[in-house]
């Protein structure tokens, strides 16, 4: 995965991990930063999420902004474009580079937002009750600060439509966490009785949305037709998607035995294991439910469905021109398909 990054990135022009230094390094957020730092010693969430921004070596925190850049410079300039070439660099239009960094400030404003912990379930083990009471000030802070950046920016592109496509992404961000925060809480943490069809549309919303309608915006900051940006919303959409069930595999899939990665019920082969099964069989299992799921048909078809979602994002793939930026968002579905 990280080789597949570094490739696409010299492809883009620039290393996306910079995508938001502009914003990261305002004089605004420089004093949240200080602040924060009055969390060290406590179990805040948001230490763990800034730590991330810094530490990450997986390259894949920037994964959004790198796709928008590499389906701008896979699908080129459009015929009605034409006269304005000289606005490219590297083949990406310069609104196309703002749009990769809104789509990245959205999608990290609502990380930090996640770090927001229930008040009311913290042990003493986590810190001091008025530390982590500020923790979730600076999270709400920082992450609004963030998001009104992003706004800003969206309405600097002078485009309704596409401030139309990012700000419907915003609501279906909004839409999706609020579903998986009001199932969390939930006291024993059980899924509802829900199919993967279900399973596939609250995901859109929570994780494919904003990817896909920033994937489809790009063309559309660059006039392409109908048709095009349709097969940039597909390939955002299904790559995503993948994404996402390659990280719900990771605890089923790992060749070590000693492996205990911890999974979410809520996660593709749980439910798909669940639907096998039967929700009653399913519950009298839920204590051996890991192994359960590992030697069930969960496991097996969430894999399948990866890889079908990659498929559905190559084929859109093919309404680009050959071109390098194609072969690395290629690269990118190979990497979240591959399994040991």
């Amino acid at each position: 995965w990280s080789q597949v990054v570094s490739e696409a990135e010299k492809i883009v022009g620039y290393p996306t991990s910079f995508m938001s230094l502009r914003c990261l390094l305002s004089d605004e957020l420089s004093n949240i930063a200080m602040q924060v730092r009055k969390l060290v010693g406590t179990k805040h969430p948001l230490l763990d999420t800034a730590r991330g921004f810094v530490y990450n070596s997986r390259n894949n925190l920037q994964m959004r902004g790198l796709v928008v850049l590499l389906i701008s410079k896979a699908a080129g300039p459009s015929t009605a474009e034409l006269s304005f070439q000289h606005n490219m660099v590297s083949g990406i239009y310069s609104s196309q580079r703002s749009l990769a960094e809104i789509t990245e400030l959205i999608h990290t404003a609502f990380l930090v937002h996640r770090g927001i912990v229930n008040i009311g379930e913290l042990k003493s083990c986590n810190g001091p009750l008025k530390d982590m009471q500020f923790g979730n000030k600076m999270a709400i802070l920082s992450g609004d600060f963030l998001l009104a950046n992003a706004c800003t920016s969206l309405a600097q592109l002078q485009n309704t439509k596409v401030v139309e496509l990012i700000s419907s992404a915003i609501g279906d961000l909004v839409q999706g966490i609020y579903y998986e925060n009001s199932k969390s809480s939930e006291e024993n943490c059980l899924t509802d009785d829900i199919g993967i069809s279900t399973w596939k549309e609250q995901v859109f919303l929570s994780h494919s949305a904003l990817l896909a309608k920033s994937c489809q915006a790009a063309m559309e900051l660059a006039k392409h037709s109908a048709e095009i940006q349709d097969m940039a919303f597909q390939y955002g959409k299904h790559m995503s998607m993948s994404h996402k069930l390659h990280s719900d595999l990771q605890p089923f899939v790992k060749e070590s035995s000693s492996d205990t990665m911890a999974f979410s019920l809520n996660s593709a082969p749980a439910v798909l294991h669940q639907e096998f099964l039967g929700r009653e069989a399913w519950i009298k299992q839920i204590r051996e439910l890991q192994e359960a799921i590992k030697a069930g048909k969960g496991v097996t078809s969430a894999i399948d469905l990866c890889r079908c979602h990659g498929n559905r994002a190559l084929a859109a793939l093919e309404r680009f021109p050959p071109s390098e930026a194609r072969a690395a968002l290629a690269n990118i579905v190979y990497a979240v398909t591959r399994f040991p």
